[in-house]
């Protein structure tokens, strides 16, 4: 059996991402949630996500800066 793609959802406003969990889980999608760039690069180390949807304004590193430094890693698609 194929596993279902993995969403990695990084917004700092915890209703958007219980929404954005709710309706891609509901949808036959694996999500991992988190709220700022640290959590997201612990996120991306624990497991490999197929899809990014990234907030751009985060506390912290913002959600460009973020996305610049993961192209230097790593080629997984970004949604902002």
């Amino acid at each position: 059996m194929e596993r279902p793609d993995h969403i990695l959802i990084v917004d700092d406003d915890a209703e958007i991402r219980s929404l954005l969990t709710r309706y891609l889980e509901k949808n036959g999608l694996r999500v991992s949630a988190v709220g700022d760039g640290r959590a997201m690069w612990l996120a991306l180390e624990r497991s490999n996500v197929d899809l990014i949807v990234l907030d751009v304004m985060l506390p912290g590193d913002d959600g460009l800066t973020l996305c610049r430094t993961l192209r230097t890693k790593s080629d997984t698609p970004v949604i902002m």
